[in-house]
């Protein structure tokens, strides 16, 4: 009687029910989505302990349960078959010694038959090859007709063909004196019609017909089965014309006829033949209407194969098991599983129908893939309670099953115990329990997971591999990633380009950099824009420009855009080496076989620019020329800028005259002049600013800006303010920069004020535009009186808009008579979305300081360390420059 391993887990139905997700939408959807949903909303529930801890004991007890029938002994064979994954000559040697020290009986067909059919019902495909080999080269044992016949089954229901033709080819070679107890032509026309190839084998038949040699009733009809699946339908009617006439058609005949009607679309005809036999009495075993149910359901013929299953059902006729097992099946594929789940329950219910492991696996599998988690385990559950052993296909359904309902710690146990359970996982059991282990975190055991289905032949698809690289490389686990990639090359399965790039990448972030150049190579230059610029910068890191400008043209050759920002640090690295200049003409020369127009020439003047080789740069520029090649506004721009960037000023100025004097000068022209020369030469600034105002061009913002900034830190007030008002007439509103600077400066010095009272006015409070601005900095200077911080404040929202640099200096006039208003406006500042900074807690430290407040000053003092506010030594001016 078989013990039922689950019962105390039945006990808990509910309480399992009710950890599972419950879904009760059955469309189907993809794996990404109710992966995570699953795995995310029902692993902390399992982590809570609210599932027996024994679920992996009892589903073992359960799987178990397949070998009460088994001896002892073909478990043991298959255990020592199956603890082998390598095909090395020692590990060979090693099985046949372990096989060898068991008592065996002496081998026979029927020993050989029953280890090979235990091994093909547990879906042991390699086990029974290695034990099918080791037979064969026993002494006083050759193989048969029976056991070639089993194992070109196993191989076939594996689809292993070429395996089988393999052998073949090899027993003809060697003709019936290697296998000398085998039916040599028997087993070759078996062989053949089973790996389907029946062309051959009706021409070796022929021959054996032409020798006076047969086919007994068991070659006939596998070789009769072989003609219908590969639809030689002539051949199939001669054939079954040579059975009658021998007598030995039997109900297998009958089956294979109805097969191949069926297979002809001739239904109709099908359904008559099949009522023929009922009326002449012939016995029906039950498959002969499971093959017509079979082919209704595949036509779309749901209500007719109903009414036929109903028709047999009532006539007691036939044992219709079968029947019943193939229309589950058919209503499912037809995408009818409720349908099917409704007609199984009701034949349970009224007749006691207990369907095979394959019918149950039908469901699950479909109901897996609709993610009905709580109806898989309640048929899981009605499997062990009807006694019906799981084989493979349930066992990995299990596996998913676990992963999916978010209990990943169980299905690893069950996957643990894959040798003690003879459990070989399929690809799909081992994708599950990758992705679930990866959406775990648990990444060491997901790697190893995937190298044992590498071992076992199974190559992850390109999804799952790309999560485990993911999840590896957010790991920094380079190594183990490193050598995934080669397991993956090893066995000719190229991975997406994105996953050795993200290798690369991630090996140039750790600062192994020659390690992903070496993979690099490896790929023939596969790599995609984003590593090959990752080991650019990593080698330019490095100080190696040889290498970095190496990988550079092998990028542009392989089609990927050089930017000029990526020339720009490879040819400053490169201009720092020995013959500085012949390696940046030979760069150039190479990259502009590829690119001739002028984006090269633009990235090699603005690369010499920035490695301040201005001469390298005008030397470029005068080739473009040469070349007939038209400089472009952008390529007299750089090349400006790289006399500007070399501290060439006079030069810049004698180029700057000399394109104005043909008439190209441009906006952009004169503003990055006037932009760099702020820098070093305001005057000059100045006043190729005003001829550019002269010639009609208008200035940017950052043009104006620099500009202003300078001026006033020469204490040029007069022309500061003047540039203002000639910004502000061109329509623009004036910026926060310029505002700041100006109210800034008024906190030192009246002068500001002055100029501008000068050229704009002022009036009382501001009441005019014009005069808003004359009156802040005279508020700032201390000139005008204003009651209230709040009111400034709103003057200079009129004026410009206000930042964070702008409350701070606001916070320094509160500080200096009121330090209730100066909180208010940190308050206040605060709910505006402004982020206080260094200086802002500087200044509430000032305040509260010389208002005698010292308390206070310490606890803002520790408040701004606490949020990390320690700047590093430089005045408000340069910090108002960098803003």
């Amino acid at each position: 009687m078989l013990l039922h391993p689950l019962k105390h887990v039945t006990k808990r139905r509910s309480l399992f029910s009710s950890f599972l997700i419950p879904n009760n939408n059955h469309n189907s959807s993809s794996f990404s989505s109710s992966f995570s949903s699953a795995s995310a909303s029902s692993s902390s529930s399992f982590h809570k302990k609210e599932i027996p801890n024994d679920v992996a004991s009892s589903f073992k007890a359960w799987f178990n349960t397949r070998h009460a029938t088994r001896s002892t002994l073909i478990t043991r064979i298959f255990q020592i078959l199956s603890a082998s994954d390598s095909s090395s000559s020692h590990n060979d040697a090693a099985v046949d010694a372990s096989l060898s020290a068991l008592p065996l009986p002496p081998l026979s067909e029927a020993f050989v038959l029953s280890v090979l059919h235990h091994g093909a019902s547990a879906g042991h495909v390699l086990p029974c090859l290695r034990f099918f080999d080791w037979a064969g080269r026993q002494p006083r044992f050759h193989h048969t007709r029976g056991t070639f016949s089993a194992i070109f089954r196993i191989l076939a229901r594996a689809h292993l063909m070429p395996l089988i033709l393999e052998f073949l080819q090899s027993f003809r070679r060697h003709g019936p004196s290697f296998h000398p107890r085998a039916r040599f032509n028997d087993t070759l026309v078996i062989g053949y019609a089973i790996a389907g190839k029946p062309e051959i084998a009706l021409h070796l038949f022929g021959k054996m017909r032409f020798h006076g040699l047969d086919l007994d009733s068991f070659g006939y009809h596998v070789l009769l089965n072989a003609l219908v699946e590969e639809r030689y339908f002539n051949a199939f009617d001669a054939i079954v014309r040579q059975i009658r006439i021998r007598g030995f058609e039997d109900r297998f005949t009958n089956g294979l006829v109805m097969k191949c009607l069926c297979k002809q679309g001739r239904l109709d005809e099908a359904e008559g033949f099949l009522f023929d036999l009922v009326d002449g009495g012939k016995e029906l075993h039950g498959s002969e209407v499971s093959v017509l149910i079979k082919a209704l359901c595949g036509s779309n013929r749901f209500d007719h194969a109903v009414r036929l299953v109903r028709e047999f059902g009532d006539s007691g006729l036939v044992p219709l098991d079968n029947a019943y097992g193939v229309w589950i099946s058919g209503l499912v594929k037809g995408g009818r599983l409720d349908e099917a789940l409704e007609f199984f329950s009701q034949k349970k219910e009224d007749e006691g129908y207990i369907p095979g492991f394959a019918r149950y696996n039908v469901l699950i599998c479909r109901l897996l893939r609709e993610n009905r988690l709580n109806e898989v385990y309640d048929l899981l559950l009605d499997m062990n309670e009807a006694a019906v052993p799981p084989n493979m296909v349930t066992m990995n359904a299990v596996l998913c099953f676990f992963c999916k309902a978010g209990m990943v710690d169980v299905a690893l146990d069950l996957y643990k115990s894959r040798s003690e359970l003879e459990l070989s996982p399929n690809h799909m059991a081992y994708k599950y329990l990758i992705l679930t282990l990866c959406w775990d975190g648990n990444v060491t055991e997901a790697f190893s997971v995937l190298k044992s289905s590498i071992d076992h032949g199974y190559f992850p698809d390109r999804r799952t591999f790309n999560r485990l690289v993911n999840v590896l490389c957010r790991e920094h686990m380079v190594d183990e990633m490193k050598e995934l990639l080669h397991l993956a090359l090893a066995r000719k399965n190229m991975p997406d380009s994105s996953a050795f790039d993200k290798l690369i990448m991630a090996l140039c972030q750790a600062g192994r950099v020659e390690d992903s150049y070496l993979l690099h190579g490896e790929l023939n230059g596969a790599s995609a824009m984003g590593a090959y610029a990752k080991m650019i910068k990593g080698f330019i890191e490095l100080n190696k420009g040889d290498i970095a400008a190496h990988l550079l043209v092998e990028m542009n050759k392989k089609g990927h855009k050089v930017t000029r920002a990526l020339c720009r640090d490879v040819l400053s690295c490169l201009l720092q080496t020995d013959n500085a200049r012949s390696h940046f003409f030979s760069l150039f020369e190479m990259l502009s076989l590829n690119d001739p127009q002028h984006f090269i020439y633009e990235c090699f003047i603005d690369g010499a620019g920035h490695a301040k080789k201005a001469e390298l740069a005008r030397e470029v520029f005068d080739l473009m020329q040469r070349n007939g090649i038209q400089p472009t506004s952008t390529s007299r721009i750089l090349m400006l800028k790289a006399y500007l960037k070399s501290g060439r000023i006079s030069e810049a100025l004698n180029f700057f005259n000399s394109i104005r004097s043909y008439g190209l000068v441009n906006a952009k022209l004169y503003n990055s002049l006037v932009v760099y020369l702020c820098k070093s030469k305001p005057e000059l600034a100045h006043l190729i600013f005003l001829q550019m105002l002269k010639d009609g061009y208008h200035p940017t913002i950052e043009c104006s800006e620099n500009l202003v900034l300078n001026l006033c830190s020469l204490e040029r007030y007069h022309e500061a303010v003047n540039l203002v008002d000639v910004y502000e007439r061109m329509g623009r509103r004036l910026t926060s920069f310029l505002g700041n600077v100006l109210l800034y400066r008024s906190m030192f010095t009246p002068e500001v004020y002055n100029a501008c009272v000068r050229l704009r006015g002022v009036k009382e409070e501001g009441k005019t535009d014009r005069s808003i601005l004359s009156f802040l900095l005279g508020a700032f200077s201390g000139l005008h009186k204003v009651g209230r911080v709040e009111d400034l404040e709103q003057l200079i929202a009129k004026c410009f808009p206000l930042d964070v640099y702008t409350y701070n200096l606001l916070l320094r006039k509160a500080c200096e008579s009121d330090m209730g208003q100066a909180c208010d406006l940190f308050n206040r500042m605060c709910r505006r979305g402004f982020e206080p900074n260094w200086w802002t807690y500087d200044t509430m430290v000032y305040g509260f300081t010389i208002h005698g407040r010292r308390d206070e000053a310490k606890r803002w003092v520790k408040e701004k360390f606490v949020k990390g506010l320690c700047p590093k030594e430089r005045t408000r001016i340069t910090h108002l420059r960098n803003k």
